[in-house]
């Protein structure tokens, strides 16, 4: 090993939740901060997709933010950073004066540490308010609901290392590991179907997860391509017929009968929600053949061990808490969890919004998933903190948003860019400017900074240490190299800073990040084994109860953490998307991510080596709504829903279903959250990011002259719910 090697510092790549063990080499120049692989990482043993290779590009970019900014008559100018703090602090009080605290909201961010979000929502609790929130709320919200009422812990039930060695079958329904999770797709689940296991996929566009699975000589691979919005109807097919083949064979395996009667309850409920169910309605309502799913459910129910994995799929549907529910569903009937190779596994988007989450920075949740209106947890965490804790649960990402200007009228962004992220984008500008007062905490000037009142200029992931906590529990250290710019501030202290001067240096004042994170682990009973020290290279899995824990590989051995230690087995009905093709609307859009850019795009589409493999968004058409359309491939489209439009360009590809379109939130210039609905799941409060109604027509034809056609043909049929 050399010596430059022997200098790089050991990290965790800043993008999706696998959680990637890198490298970074602090050069002679504090802005020469240069990737390395680091070979023996526990997690991905050196292997990096394309954004990890490139995460050090964004670290000294010519757009990061270096000094304090303040708005004065609508311009920004640069300020110290007492100016700063004294603004903020001053705009604090006076809206808590004016209005109470619960007119002020807190966003956190999944791409920022866990000591970075446990201390804002401290701070925003210590304020008198629990409107505060995190991405999770976009992405993942309506898993966490159901794996935590169901189950007992909104996280992956198991590890990927357990899966690889031990699953047979693998259902992927709404997630899209090939290109979101590239790491873990390549090395955990293509690595297993090499060696003999199945995969079902479930999404209603092939993709690279569809092509990394076509492996020769090999049938091991199922795509079923549903419809938009229709994930209940086809697990419902899955349910019922596993039902009636356990009825026509007991004996069969079919149902794990010694499982549901010794360690579920409501199975009884979930055959007579499927009593009266018709297989054949639903299969052609999923838009997907009868026999296809048939078989999908018979390789699924006789594998030795099955695990399910989910996304954002399946979690972003007003009926997204439901979606999850059926597939806790099949895995409960199945005996398909408390041991390895099985379970229910959401697959996290960012590298940590499984420890935003953990830490508490939701709005119904304290540290650990403690509920806040729960007496006896918020006087456990009074006695460490030493203030009281409101006991009422506070508003979501959105609700603050739909609020802003209203009931809101101050918001404090860490690292998040909900003009970006959330949906219907023209409005939430709209409401940001209503605010008497923001602040924005980031490393660049985002779309939704250029609104702030005050803009405070962080650190970038490689400049910092901490913790963060990846998709399957795994808690570990990232540690950082050399400031680049010289006044920019680190998160953890930028918040101590506010906190200390808001309200007292003994409550936001600590020594180190260390010193954080063991207030942290004091108040979530899932981190208090863990020391910082402990978790070394390799992390620990939550939940570690007691110093010296290893941590579980995969939980639910024995009982289940609910009030009667039973997983709770709940039949769910079908629910169509609030908005379904109409005449006026005749397509379905629905939105995903790729493998290159990431999320709102704030670093992704500052790489070069990202921006060059897609530099700009584009729009999926089946060929046939092509044809009727009048769009021929490379065609500049105009994209439309009842929010908005964009202008992007056509990519014909029988990749989607027709009377489908599918598009991508990265790109500031077109970015799908201008047409997607803010309507919310009920009891998640997650939006609707996975079907809208939508319409499409030609804007420019190639040469650059306006189409002669810019509208659908006359007998143009409205697309497939």
């Amino acid at each position: 090993m050399s010596a430059e090697e022997d200098d790089a510092t050991k990290t965790i790549c800043p993008y999706c939740g696998v959680g990637c063990g890198i490298k970074v080499q602090q050069g002679d120049d504090p802005g020469d901060v240069n990737f390395r692989p680091w070979g023996e990482a526990p997690v991905n043993e050196g292997r990096v997709c394309i954004k990890g290779g490139a995460a050090t590009q964004v670290v000294d970019h010519e757009d990061r933010l270096t000094e304090p900014l303040i708005k004065e008559d609508g311009e920004f100018r640069e300020a110290t950073w007492a100016e700063a703090y004294d603004r903020i602090v001053s705009e604090m009080e006076g809206i808590r004066e004016a209005h109470g605290p619960d007119a002020m909201g807190f966003f956190g961010s999944s791409k920022t540490m866990n000591e970075e979000n446990y201390l804002l929502q401290k701070l925003a609790r210590r304020y008198g308010t629990n409107n505060v929130d995190n991405c999770t709320r976009m992405c993942h919200a309506s898993t966490v609901w159901a794996l935590r009422t169901s189950l007992g812990a909104g996280a992956m039930t198991n590890s990927m290392e357990d899966l690889e060695e031990a699953a047979d079958v693998f259902w992927i329904q709404g997630a899209n590991p090939g290109e979101q999770h590239p790491i873990a797709n390549s090395q955990y689940f293509r690595q297993a179907v090499l060696e003999g296991a199945t995969v079902i996929q479930v999404d209603p566009h092939a993709n690279k997860t569809t092509r990394s699975f076509d492996i020769e000589e090999t049938e091991r691979h199922m795509h079923l391509q549903v419809n938009p919005g229709a994930d209940i109807p086809l697990l419902n097919v899955v349910l019922k017929t596993v039902l009636e083949r356990h009825e026509e064979d007991p004996d069969a395996g079919w149902i794990d009968e010694g499982f549901v009667e010794e360690r579920t309850e409501g199975f009884d409920h979930l055959k007579e929600t499927l009593a009266d169910f018709d297989k054949e309605a639903a299969a052609e309502e999923a838009g997907v053949p009868l026999e296809d799913i048939e078989l999908a459910a018979e390789k699924y129910a006789m594998a030795n061990n099955a695990a399910i994995f989910t996304g954002m799929g399946m979690s972003q549907h007003t009926c997204g808490v439901d979606n999850v529910q059926n597939e806790i569903n099949l895995a409960l009937i199945t005996g398909n969890l408390g041991r390895p190779g099985t379970g229910v596994n959401p697959l996290r988007g960012q590298n940590n919004v499984q420890g935003t989450s953990d830490v508490g920075a939701m709005p119904n949740v304290l540290p650990g998933y403690q509920l806040v209106d729960d007496d006896e947890v918020r006087e456990s965490v009074e006695d460490v903190w030493g203030f009281e804790v409101p006991a009422e649960p506070g508003l979501t990402n959105v609700e603050i948003s739909h609020e802003a200007g209203h009931s809101v009228k101050g918001l404090y962004v860490m690292g998040e860019n909900p003009v970006m992220s959330e949906p219907d984008g023209n409005e939430v500008e709209e409401r940001l400017k209503a605010l008497d007062f923001m602040v924005a905490q980031d490393i660049f000037m985002t779309e939704t900074a250029e609104f702030a009142d005050v803009v405070l200029p962080a650190t970038t992931w490689a400049e910092r240490g901490g913790t963060v906590t990846n998709t399957d529990r795994r808690v570990q250290r990232m540690r950082g190299v050399d400031k680049v710019h010289e006044n920019t501030k680190h998160d953890l202290d930028i918040l101590m800073e506010v906190g200390s001067r808001l309200f007292s240096e003994d409550e936001f004042r600590f020594d180190d990040v260390e010193a954080v994170f063991e207030e942290l682990r004091e108040v979530c009973p899932i981190y208090h084994g863990m020391t910082y020290d402990g978790l070394g290279e390799e992390g620990l899995h939550w939940p570690c109860y007691e110093e010296g824990d290893e941590g579980d590989q995969f939980l639910y051995e024995d009982s289940f953490d609910t009030e009667s230690g039973l997983g709770q087995i709940e039949g769910v009905r079908h629910q169509p998307p609030a908005e379904v093709p109409d005449e006026e609307y005749p397509l379905i859009l629905t939105t995903a991510r790729l493998e290159e850019h990431y999320n709102t795009g704030t670093m992704s589409r500052r790489s070069p080596t990202l921006l060059r493999q897609h530099p700009e968004n584009f729009v999926d058409v089946h060929p046939n709504d092509a044809a009727e359309y009048g769009i021929e491939d490379g065609d500049m489209v105009q994209l439309r829903s009842r929010r908005g439009e964009i202008e992007v360009k056509a990519q014909v590809t029988e990749d989607i279903k027709e009377g489908v379109v599918w598009t991508t939130p990265h790109f500031a210039a077109a970015s799908a959250n201008r047409l997607t609905n803010d309507v919310l799941d009920d009891r998640a409060k997650i939006p609707e990011y996975k079907a809208a109604a939508a319409d499409i027509a030609v804007t420019v034809a190639d040469g650059g002259d306006p189409a002669d056609d810019a509208e659908p043909t006359d007998d143009a049929e409205p697309g497939d719910d």
